[in-house]
């Protein structure tokens, strides 16, 4: 997949966890994690407005598009 979620990055950022995230977007960890590691395949907007609304941020900073084959395993 082309698409990379800097979900992880923009957390650091914030210096806020996967467990004060997870209560604060009203998503499960198990969720937040499959997005946290880039393994989802889907978002809904909602949820990504909740993140968004939490870390203070523009959908921008947590989705990256890369174009090539390959990108799914691209890491920065």
């Amino acid at each position: 997949m082309a698409i990379i979620i800097n979900l992880d990055v923009m957390m650091a950022k914030r210096k806020i966890g996967l467990t004060e995230l997870s209560k604060e977007v009203d998503i499960t960890m198990a969720n937040l994690s499959i997005l946290k590691n880039n393994k989802a395949k889907a978002i809904r907007l909602s949820t990504l407005d909740a993140i968004c609304k939490t870390l203070d941020c523009q959908p921008g900073d947590i989705l990256e598009y890369t174009e090539g084959p390959g990108a799914e395993i691209i890491n920065d």
